[in-house]
């Protein structure tokens, strides 16, 4: 291997006993050449330079260092000659509750793994970014000691332990933004008018969203093309990456279903706003037409010229017996249209 590479994990599992063991950085050259080994390599933060050497060394593209390396790579898979390049985006929330959302902001968390897939070995490539810490890999291995007996299989096997890891992460993301969907709704419809509280919670889950999104939706291309390279073998993986690709397609629905979910939610906030908006004016209007009658009435019997009960104690109670007939007679026919 590479002189001062910054190696953070290496493995290697014999064919023949389907057990795990480390491995130091000296011997990987050699743990590579036996065709009988599987072998894992985990690099944590290499340079450029670095990262050119390796993949100088193992013979595979020069376009892995800029797509290992460079920021805002999309989710993909490449397919060379002999061997696979492929990145995936694990996502993590950092809060679950409503209320921590509410100061508007994006609370997920997205990191990158990259990977090149050779057929008796598999090397991931993890980069910290200065916002969050790079991927756990310890969940990984877990995974991977669970299902020993899969890793007779070659490095498809260790992709698949990954893969399903990162895409069970993307299930925990979208329920607790599921969660966090359906407080808001039962506060939409909740007695208490929502304000600006309100949005600024909508608006952060519509940002982090729209960040899972970025992640989840290109899942399927690339558990996809990584069960087309590898072909059908009729081994027990088949079974294992139809099970993951149908996860995907599962996660992938569920996001665009809370998309929709959010944009609902901002459709219905404005459309009970305006709601509340017209019953308001409506109250609004009726009482003006109530108070109305007593204006015109008074002034009425307050002009200066002789009438029925001008001067006279008969003109006040005339005056009054028509305010409050009519007055309530517009009150029972606005409460019976539901304007009041």
């Amino acid at each position: 291997m590479i002189e001062g590479l910054d190696i953070a994990d290496a493995r290697v599992w014999r064919r023949k006993e389907a057990k795990a063991r480390s491995i130091e950085a000296g011997a990987l050259a050699d743990a590579m050449r036996d065709e009988e080994n599987l072998v894992w390599v985990d690099l944590l933060d290499p340079s450029p330079e670095q990262l050119r050497q390796l993949v100088l060394r193992l013979g595979v593209s020069g376009t892995v260092v800029e797509d290992a390396l460079a920021p805002h790579e999309r989710a993909k898979v490449t397919a060379h000659a002999d061997h696979l390049f492929f990145t995936v985006y694990a996502t993590q929330l950092a809060t679950d509750t409503l209320a921590e959302h509410a100061d508007g902001g994006s609370h997920l968390s997205v990191t990158r793994i990259s990977g090149i897939v050779l057929p008796r070995a598999l090397i991931t490539i993890r980069v910290r970014s200065p916002h969050c810490e790079a991927f756990d890999m310890g969940e990984v291995v877990k995974r991977w000691d669970d299902s020993a007996s899969l890793m007779t299989q070659g490095s498809g096997a260790l992709v698949h332990g990954l893969l399903d890891y990162v895409v069970d992460g993307h299930f925990d993301t979208i329920q607790s933004l599921d969660d966090a969907l359906e407080g808001l709704e039962e506060t939409l419809f909740a007695e208490r008018r929502t304000g600006s509280e309100f949005v600024r919670t909508t608006y952060a889950i519509r940002k982090d969203l729209v960040a899972l999104r970025r992640a989840v939706l290109p899942m399927r291309e690339v558990v996809n093309a990584l069960m087309r390279h590898r072909g059908r073998t009729g081994g027990p993986l088949d079974a294992w990456y139809d099970d993951l690709y149908d996860h995907v397609l599962r996660a992938s629905e569920w996001t665009e279903s809370l998309r929709d979910m959010v944009s609902t939610v901002f459709e219905t906030n404005l459309s009970l706003q305006d709601a509340r908006l017209n019953t308001i004016m409506k109250k609004l209007a009726a009482w003006a037409a109530i108070i109305s009658v007593p204006t015109a009435v008074t002034g009425w019997f307050g002009q200066n010229v002789p009438y029925p009960g001008f001067q006279a104690h008969s003109g006040l109670v005339m005056s009054v017996v028509v305010i409050v007939a009519l007055s309530g007679g517009l009150y029972a026919i606005f409460r019976h249209n539901d304007w009041l």
